[in-house]
């Protein structure tokens, strides 16, 4: 997975961002999806790869999504594991909201939780602290007050971003509490964790909260690039999540997993920006010129480049 490699990456969450965002704001989710959809695997099946979907958008019966398990690229090549979502934040593109993205992550065969579509609790902050400033298991007021200690603030400087659900009004009102920033999203959550990635740029230093399992992953390999941190634990609801975990291999359903059980080898992690955001500008369109701005991230390298590409009659 050299630097040209990245490259193909990079060109893979474009086109499905580009495709999603010719239906940005029609208030139809299910179309931008699918279209998002053709356009990623068009893209990935034109890749010299052997690649197999571990992280996608569903089982094998719910094609024609990018199913788990599926086989993608030419089939020649490296053997890779995919997490994808070619458009995370569905409902944020239907209505034209910030932080829609295209987003991909890859690395070596068997270098990726097998995550089971259930929901997972998380906590993730952005690089440049010891292990073990924040826990899973802490409370959000206990892992704010680390936090900023650790940064040299007051937890009044603390910003923490939480998935605006019902079941995270402990998590809004222990970490206002004791004087954090809560910032809300509608939608989006591997946005939300990517944004700790810099949060000199999005004023973003920690996620915490529960979201789907898959997506947990995925935002795990951005991490796992720049040096942050990051904790999880599946939340099974029921015997059916409870049966569909073990499927996926998983044994321990109260395992507490850490970034590098998540994503255990070398990653490669893209995002296109659908719409504005915090991180990301969304695709312009301009006559006959597309423009779209991707974050492109290496773990063996710590690599992090912002591109701006132009797309001259784009088809």
């Amino acid at each position: 997975m050299d630097r040209s490699f990245t490259l193909e990456i990079v060109r893979v969450t474009e086109n499905a961002a580009i495709s999603a965002a010719k239906l940005r704001g029609r208030g139809d989710e299910k179309s931008a999806d699918q279209a998002a959809v053709d356009a990623m695997r068009t893209a990935l099946n034109s890749i010299k790869m052997d690649g197999v979907v571990v992280i996608g958008e569903g089982e094998r019966d719910e094609a024609p999504m990018l199913y788990i398990g599926e086989k993608v690229g030419t089939g020649n090549g490296p053997k890779l594991d995919i997490a994808l979502d070619p458009l995370e934040g569905t409902t944020l593109c239907a209505k034209a909201m910030p932080n829609s993205l295209a987003v991909l992550a890859i690395t070596e065969a068997g270098g990726m939780l097998n995550a089971p579509d259930t929901y997972m609790s998380k906590i993730a902050i952005g690089p440049g602290y010891q292990d073990g400033v924040v826990d899973l298991d802490a409370s959000p007021s206990e892992n704010i007050i680390s936090l900023a200690k650790a940064k040299g603030v007051s937890p009044e400087e603390i910003t923490v971003c939480i998935l605006d659900r019902d079941r995270h009004a402990s998590h809004i009102e222990s970490s206002r509490r004791v004087g954090a920033s809560v910032y809300l999203i509608p939608d989006g959550d591997v946005a939300g964790i990517i944004a700790t990635t810099d949060p000199i740029e999005t004023n973003i230093d920690m996620y915490m909260g529960i979201g789907g399992a898959p997506e947990g992953v995925l935002a795990a390999a951005a991490l796992k690039c720049i040096g942050g941190q990051m904790q999880a634990r599946l939340v099974i609801n029921n015997s059916d999540e409870e049966i569909r975990a073990m499927k996926m291999g998983i044994d321990d359903l109260n395992k507490k997993y850490n970034l590098h059980e998540l994503v255990s080898k070398d990653a490669i992690f893209s995002a296109s920006g659908v719409t504005d955001g915090s991180m990301l500008s969304g695709v312009k369109f301009y006559e006959n010129k597309i423009y779209v701005e991707t974050l492109v991230m290496r773990s063996n390298s710590g690599t992090v480049r912002h591109i701006k590409t132009e797309y001259n009659n784009f088809k």
